[in-house]
């Protein structure tokens, strides 16, 4: 793989935690089984990837209840926005569109 490759963000670069990225971008938040589903995941695995978008700071988690069930739910941060547009420039740069 060539250098452009090695301009891809390794936090997005991974295929749940850039579709959890694509999704905030279009609806702004949205809760954990929400995001859950539509990444066709695990409760585990998408805590985990979770957790890292949230460490990177391109996510914030809220953690609420809803009657006695408890709500996360995440939103992107302006870090996430900007990290997902320089991501899809270079995928750009590299499919030359």
């Amino acid at each position: 793989m060539g250098d452009k490759f090695s301009e891809l963000d390794p936090v997005l670069n991974t295929p749940v935690r850039l579709a959890i990225i694509s999704m905030l971008i279009k609806v702004k938040q949205a809760d954990f089984n929400t995001l859950m589903e539509a990444t066709e995941t695990t409760q585990g695995n998408m805590s985990h990837q979770l957790k890292r978008l949230h460490a990177e700071g391109y996510i914030s988690i809220e953690k609420t209840f809803k009657g006695s069930y408890p709500l996360t739910t995440c939103s992107i941060t302006p870090k996430g926005k900007k990290a997902f547009e320089k991501y899809v420039d270079v995928i750009k740069k590299y499919l030359h569109l």
